[in-house]
């Protein structure tokens, strides 16, 4: 048996790269979007401060997510996380002040149970395979470095308000795994 024969390991490595890419591409644009005439006109150093909000929704959104994953499928709760973080994204990429600060620092709770569900999802029924199997996963991390300077290029030449359309992609790439890309062989094959 080989890696490469379970579909949810490669398209979960996509997830990891995709998700990564994702959250740290909002987390490092967060100052300068802030600082936006048009979504809040804050200094650097206020708008700084409102980081915080972002990854301690994460914190939260983990503590509540770890207690919602005993009692639903984890590829359920992925799918309404991505829905909503593309949705808050996109609601913040389309509107201006206060509504597009806050719910692009929303994102930061649905962020919350992302990466542990795609990484047990990519490695389901890995069995004696599964060691190799969760190298790949982490390697994707790089999705961290490379997502984040796309954006940057896309801010640059575009507007750092419209740049956000790359996490959204992101985030829905994570709605497919959660809803077809995570089922392992068993599923996907099963005889029907």
């Amino acid at each position: 048996d080989s890696i490469w024969n379970h579909p949810n390991l490669i398209f979960g490595a996509i997830g990891i790269f995709v998700y990564v890419g994702g959250e740290v591409s909002i987390g490092s644009f967060l100052v300068n979007y802030f600082s936006q005439p048009e979504i809040g006109g804050l200094t650097e150093k206020v708008a700084a401060s409102f980081v915080a909000f972002y990854w301690g929704g994460a914190m939260v959104g983990r503590f509540i997510g770890s207690a919602l994953l005993q009692k639903v499928k984890t590829g359920g709760l992925l799918a309404i996380c991505a829905v909503c973080a593309a949705g808050l994204v996109a609601v913040s990429m389309l509107t201006t002040g206060h509504l597009a600060m806050y719910s692009i620092i929303l994102v930061g709770f649905f962020n919350s149970i992302m990466f542990p569900s795609i990484f047990t999802l990519g490695i389901a029924e890995l069995g004696p395979l599964t060691g190799d199997g969760s190298g790949i996963m982490i390697m994707a991390i790089v999705g961290g470095a490379i997502i984040p300077v796309a954006q940057g290029w896309i801010a640059d030449h575009i507007g750092i308000h419209h740049a956000f359309f790359l996490p959204v992609i992101c985030y829905l790439y994570i709605l497919y795994f959660a809803l077809s890309g995570s089922k392992p062989n068993s599923e996907r094959y099963a005889k029907v």
